[in-house]
């Protein structure tokens, strides 16, 4: 279980969050919906220790993590993947999956084969740089580097993003095979997923929330999410 305890974050005089709870249960997906510009990727880089949150807590699994490093989280099960993908376009794609081996312990640091079973593009491209791979391949990649760490929360902040509808439906239905805990090499994960677009979130969320202005103006089940509510805060 993912809370988020009313946090607060400002980037110098600038405010980007405002008392924002959030719980992202265990074995789900929990989408978190909003335009630019109102805070979601503020929350995820607050999540993953990326930017100090000025009040309130952060708890995964129980611990207070807010005052730990981005590694001493990792290395307690956060996986992410950021938005636009930031692979290592000079780095092979074997290369740009093993730098997912820095906060593992030695022994595990391994590829796990299941990860071209998810993608197996990526078997076949392992020799190949990371730049040279088209927009929803690299977006594949970059899910795979995740996955690499062994995460049990995995936050991904808007991979559906200039990607071709054909990769958008693998990538969501990877992401409801790792919720489900249908893949040996990993139990089913706590998903937190950055999404724009209704349809998308709709099909995969177990639990929602819609954020404008810094703040979570709308929560709950998926049940809950009622269209008319949801799409004034999802366009301009």
């Amino acid at each position: 279980m993912l809370e988020i305890k009313d946090i607060t974050l400002f980037y110098g005089a600038s405010q980007a969050l405002r008392g924002v709870s959030l719980s992202a249960p265990p074995a789900g997906v929990t989408c978190v919906l909003g335009r630019n510009g109102v805070g979601k990727t503020s929350l995820m880089r607050a999540i993953l220790g990326l930017q100090t949150v000025r009040d309130g807590a952060i708890v995964w699994e129980g611990e207070d993590i807010t005052r730990l490093s981005p590694y001493e989280r990792a290395r307690r099960g956060l996986g992410f993947v950021p938005q636009g993908r930031e692979i290592f376009t000079r780095l092979s794609v074997r290369e740009n999956l093993e730098t997912g081996f820095a906060p593992l312990p030695r022994a595990k640091r391994t590829i796990p084969e299941e990860i071209f079973t998810l993608f197996p593009v990526l078997k076949t491209m392992l020799g190949r740089r990371g730049g040279d791979l088209s927009g929803g391949q690299q977006q594949q990649l970059a899910i795979a580097r995740a996955l690499v760490t062994r995460p049990r929360l995995l936050i991904l902040d808007e991979p559906t993003e200039g990607i071709q509808p054909s990769i958008i439906k693998d990538i969501g239905r990877v992401i409801r095979l790792l919720a489900e805990g249908q893949l040996t090499e990993w139990g089913p994960l706590t998903v937190v997923l950055v999404e724009q677009y209704f349809d998308f979130a709709r099909d995969l969320a177990d639990h929602f929330a819609v954020m404008d202005r810094g703040e979570v103006v709308l929560a709950g089940a998926a049940a809950a999410m009622v269209e008319d509510q949801v799409r004034p805060y999802l366009t301009v």
